[in-house]
């Protein structure tokens, strides 16, 4: 449906980095704010007045303007990438460790990969989290079925020629999947997150399938041809069981200052019925996560058919 790819980032600390439990919140802003000194050339506070929005890299990844949209109304466009963090767990990365995440990265994100390095370069550098630990950047790999492909070397500068491409589903169609989140699913109804008893197969299949059709029409350039109604009436049909958890976390938000509730759920979720016209999103949600807060790396899953 459209160009993917995700990079592992290999970091040596410099300086201890305290990681909360949940470090894409932490990840992403001092991202965003070492793109935005990179990228901005106005200086501008507000990015919807500058005459710039829709050539600067800044918006364009970080935060891509509000367009009308069929599939829902948007305050603000999917952005093209994914912060995947470190696994879950308070902990101090000492001097010498190491410290490993991954993003993913489609459409204008994959072109812009050697800025977005320069900017998570410069942000680990400057510092991040209590105490402003600090990180040097050794390595950026591709993630590829056959293991990791080096395509950046921070001693030459150098990027190597690769395709990012997500490998095709192993099969075409399926009767029954699991869906294993290892970051919560936050699934939200009315602007509230639902509980595990109050979701539903259709809930989280027609999420799936949204998110990948946007992402593929905004940023692929090429909405996938799905019939949403018929879809709708397959997912109200699909039975499940599930071994899925409440797990609870906060970020605190320097635009809005103040601290934010962002749980959701984790666990294990299996889906039985006629899944095979879900498949195609079911497997590029692997990458592109599904619910709120994706660009922290919430919604994150393994798919597992049978």
């Amino acid at each position: 449906m459209l160009p993917l790819a995700r990079y592992r980032f290999h970091w040596r600390v410099s300086a201890p980095i305290h990681l909360p439990a949940y470090a894409g919140s932490m990840l992403r802003g001092a991202f965003g704010h070492a793109l935005r000194r990179l990228a901005c050339m106005t200086r501008q506070a507000d990015c919807a007045a500058c005459p710039l929005l829709h050539t600067c890299p800044y918006p364009g990844i970080f935060a891509p303007p509000p367009v009308e949209h069929s599939l829902q109304r948007f305050s603000q466009m999917p952005a093209p990438y994914v912060i995947e963090p470190p696994a879950w767990g308070e902990r101090t990365l000492e001097v010498g460790e190491t410290l490993d995440f991954c993003v993913v990265l489609c459409g204008r994100g994959l072109r812009e990969l050697p800025l977005v390095t320069l900017a998570l370069r410069q942000a680990l550098q400057a510092g991040v989290g209590p105490g402003d630990g600090r990180a040097e950047l050794v390595a950026v790999c591709l993630e590829t079925p056959e293991g990791e492909q080096l395509v950046h070397d921070p001693a030459d500068g150098q990027f190597t020629a690769h395709s990012p491409v997500v490998p095709a589903p192993a099969q075409a169609a399926a009767e029954r999947v699991t869906l294993s989140f290892v970051t919560p699913l936050r699934l939200q109804e009315n602007g509230r997150a639902l509980p595990p008893e109050r979701l539903t197969p259709r809930a989280l299949l027609m999420a799936v399938v949204r998110r990948a059709a946007l992402m593929a029409d905004v940023h692929g350039g090429c909405a996938p041809a799905w019939d949403f109604q018929h879809l709708g009436r397959l997912a109200m049909e699909v039975r499940d069981t599930r071994q899925l958890h409440w797990q609870d976390w906060t970020r605190r938000s320097a635009r809005q200052k103040r601290t934010m509730a962002l749980g959701g759920v984790c666990g294990e979720w299996a889906l039985q019925g006629e899944l095979s016209p879900f498949l195609p999103a079911l497997h590029a949600g692997q990458w592109l996560h599904v619910g709120k807060e994706t660009v922290f790396g919430m919604g994150q899953y393994r798919l597992e058919a049978a």
